[in-house]
């Protein structure tokens, strides 16, 4: 009997397994089925979601089409405006300029007119006998006829030019504000044609130029020494050699130009020679003109001129007469603004205000070339020829 009773037993706990197996397995069934549930409601919330905010995507792209289109065509309208605005500008400067052409000073006290006729008279011509003497030249700058942008060659400060004593043979270029290597090109076509200076002669000189202020003249190069007491180098350029030097008597120099701030004597060459043009601590407000002796760089006579340094970014000299360059802070259109004349043949009142064709940058430096009636500028990288009409100033 025992064995039945093992057996029966047997089947009946096999029996209760199986039966709790199957309990287990049904709930197993039933939780994954509640995920498998919870999982498929999120997908479909998800999906929704999903839609519902590239549907709200595809409404703000088209508002922002719609508005970049708006905002086209409003600049648009804009561009077209500031054209209109700075051919008005540009109108309205020549206008003025014609104004102060045919404008009549009025006097500020009542006087016999008979009376300041005779002595401006008597004035005019004992200054024009005087100037005679010195000089026989008597023009001076009226406007700027034109420009011509040869090449763009270095960086925004540098200098070019030609050996100022005829106008006619090379281009020397000094780039950059501080370094001791001249490049000389044979020709205006060689130094248009080339690639940078592939064309050019480097010329060795004995000792780094300091600003954009030299000259080429009779043959050397005048420029500043990048030193502490800055010496005038005179350099032959045949051969580089060093042919004179000075130490200018000119106590606690400051920058020339405002907005050139790297120049402290700026050379310049008219018809008449050799000029430094410079400012010191105790006039810093006004520039300074020197007379130069281009064989000894001894300084003949000195001038301080009203012209004002600041807002100044360069100057050149026309028989005579320091014509100064102003700008902006902001580079805009450069102008001549005040011009100085040694021999007081031109009132600074009476002098012309020229503009120059508006271009992006500043200009670095800027020189007067005698013979060619040319200016030769460095704006921004960019080698510039400006064209100059002329005046005579004794009609003046």
């Amino acid at each position: 009997m025992k064995p039945v009773l093992f057996v029966v037993l047997f089947v009946v706990l096999l029996g209760l397994s199986l039966d709790l197996a199957a309990a287990q397995q049904q709930a197993l069934m039933d939780y994954l089925e509640r995920r498998l549930q919870a999982i498929e409601d999120r997908i479909s919330l998800w999906h929704e979601q999903t839609t519902r905010y590239a549907a709200e995507l595809r409404e703000v792209k088209q508002q922002m089409v719609s508005q970049l289109e708006v905002l086209d065509k409003r600049g648009e309208g804009l561009r077209s405006e500031l054209d209109g605005l700075g051919s008005r500008v540009g109108r309205v400067e020549r206008e003025m300029d014609y104004l102060d052409t045919q404008k009549e000073t009025q006097p500020c006290v009542d006087v016999d007119e008979r009376l300041v006729e005779q002595q401006v008279t008597v004035a005019r011509e004992r200054t024009k006998l005087k100037y005679a003497k010195l000089s026989g030249c008597k023009d001076v700058m009226a406007s700027v006829k034109g420009m011509k942008v040869l090449k763009r060659l270095g960086g925004s400060a540098g200098m070019w030019t030609k050996d100022m004593t005829s106008g006619v043979g090379g281009v020397y270029v000094f780039n950059g504000s501080s370094s001791d290597t001249l490049h000389q090109f044979s020709s205006v076509r060689d130094f248009t044609s080339s690639q940078g200076t592939a064309l050019a002669t480097p010329l060795k000189l004995p000792g780094q130029w300091s600003g954009t202020g030299h000259a080429v003249y009779q043959g050397h190069a005048y420029y500043m020494e990048d030193s502490a007491e800055l010496r005038l180098l005179k350099v032959s350029l045949t051969d580089g050699a060093l042919a004179d030097s000075s130490v200018l008597p000119l106590p606690d120099l400051v920058p020339a130009y405002a907005l050139t701030p790297d120049t402290y004597v700026d050379l310049a060459v008219d018809e008449e020679g050799l000029w430094a043009i410079y400012a010191t601590r105790e006039s810093q407000r006004h520039l300074s003109l020197a007379k130069m002796d281009a064989g000894t760089l001894a300084v003949m006579q000195l001038w301080t001129t009203p012209c004002p340094r600041e807002n100044a970014e360069a100057a050149f000299v026309v028989c005579g007469a320091l014509h100064v360059v102003y700008n902006s802070r902001l580079p805009g259109r450069s102008r001549v603004q005040c011009v100085y004349d040694v021999g007081d043949l031109q009132p600074a009142d009476e002098a012309p205000l020229a503009y120059f064709p508006r271009r992006q940058g500043a200009h670095s430096s800027m020189k007067y070339s005698p013979h060619e009636k040319l200016l030769y500028a460095w704006d921004q990288g960019y080698q510039i020829l400006y064209k100059l009409t002329m005046k005579n100033k004794l009609e003046v």
